[in-house]
């Protein structure tokens, strides 16, 4: 099966609605319907399945593993701490 790109765009109607990629619908158990949570980045945002604590575990998960990784990048050990 062929994966969705990481990144796709669509159109929001003139009443502000919009659809969800099928791919992300089934991905996220959401064919019957479900939540999903908005997070305002102020130039953008960032779309997640559920409830705004499960975005929010989501998001801090993501966001710890790549603080891990970038930190394990840096070779300098001063600025490692």
């Amino acid at each position: 099966m062929q994966r969705m790109a990481l990144m796709t765009s669509g159109r929001v109607s003139n009443r502000g609605q919009t659809s969800l990629p099928a791919e992300l619908r089934h991905r996220w158990g959401l064919d019957a319907g479900g939540d999903v949570s908005f997070l305002d980045l102020g130039d953008a945002a960032l779309v997640l399945p559920g409830d705004g604590q499960a975005a929010r575990r989501e998001l801090h998960r993501v966001l710890t593993d790549r603080y891990e990784v970038g930190i394990a990048a840096i070779s300098d050990p001063d600025l490692s701490d």
